[in-house]
């Protein structure tokens, strides 16, 4: 079995995508303490650590490294500053590659780093990479190209070491054509209760949120889940919206309306029975955000299988 190490890892869903993939995650680490509870409640097995990157001297040596740094500034849901320091972490990715020396590595960001703006800093990272001795290649993929139940666009910037002679190529989609047809709200989370209450964020609709449309039918694909629950799509079990004016829409009768579940956003992504543990670092709000921070684990899965076998 091929060793991994994992970085910027959050709940797991990187892990369970290579796991699944038929590879050993041997170090873990993230800096949310809710993170490290629920992938251990899932992943047990995974030495994880928890802390800032910086923190951590030496990496094992692993033939695949992945990271899912992240990057707000350039997410179209979060405060748009490039220049925040959060937003060079990538630099930490960097050193670890140098100290891990893989012969691959994948990471998973925003697709808003493509916007015309910020494609230079994309560019950054590449080239900081190809420094480290990789061929690099970045393509944005759509999670429910590769069965999931929600539109959500990545970028995955995947380099093999130079010295190795195969070229890597990204995964065609899987779901949307020749009759496989893409997975919909009512396969992934149909089954669920209605009204779980205590698992949705069950708050008034501020004028933001109703500026937008943030309703899919049952036989839609999801928008994409977020990590602010105040943003999370609503359940089809809501009224439609209904527009008014530019930036104004209504719910069409007074029926009652929620936002998705932590636990029916979890499925969204892709995760199989996903358990949050009650511990103390459990809340509402970090259960939220350690899905909406993840990659769906089939859509990591499918990036690492397009690797050739370089093991």
């Amino acid at each position: 079995m091929v060793d991994v190490v994992s970085l910027f890892t959050g709940c797991g869903g990187s892990d369970i995508g290579v796991i699944e993939s038929g590879f050993e995650v041997i170090l873990a680490n993230d800096i949310l303490r809710f993170a490290k509870d629920t992938y251990l409640a899932n992943l047990p097995e995974t030495d994880f650590h928890l802390g800032a990157i910086e923190e951590i001297a030496r990496f094992p040596s692993a033939p695949l490294l992945i990271g899912c740094y992240p990057c707000q500034g350039f997410s179209q849901g979060g405060t748009r500053d490039p220049s925040r320091r959060v937003n060079r972490l990538y630099l930490e990715f960097a050193r670890a590659l140098k100290i891990v020396s893989p012969k691959a590595f994948i990471v998973e960001n925003v697709s808003g780093m493509m916007r015309k703006n910020f494609v230079h800093l994309l560019r950054e990272q590449v080239r900081v990479f190809e420094n480290r001795g990789y061929r690099v290649k970045h393509d944005v993929l759509n999670a429910s190209d590769f069965g999931i139940a929600q539109d959500r666009k990545r970028i995955f910037i995947v380099g093999i070491r130079s010295n190795i002679d195969i070229e890597y190529m990204f995964p065609l989609p899987t779901h949307g054509k020749e009759g496989i047809l893409k997975k919909t709200i009512r396969e992934a989370v149909g089954h669920m209760p209605k009204w779980p209450e205590g698992e949705f964020y069950d708050f008034d609709f501020h004028w933001y949120y109703l500026s937008r449309n943030r309703r899919r039918g049952w036989d839609d694909q999801s928008q994409t889940v977020v990590a602010n629950p105040r943003h999370m799509p609503l359940h089809p079990a809501s009224p439609e919206l209904i527009k008014h004016a530019h930036n104004v829409w209504r719910f069409k009768d007074k029926g009652r309306a929620r936002r998705f579940s932590y636990r029916e956003a979890a499925a969204l992504q892709g995760f199989e029975n996903m358990e949050f543990p009650d511990t103390k670092n459990k809340t509402l709000n970090r259960c939220y955000e350690v899905v909406g921070n993840a990659v769906p684990p089939p859509l990591f899965k499918a990036v690492a299988d397009a690797i050739p076998d370089i093991w």
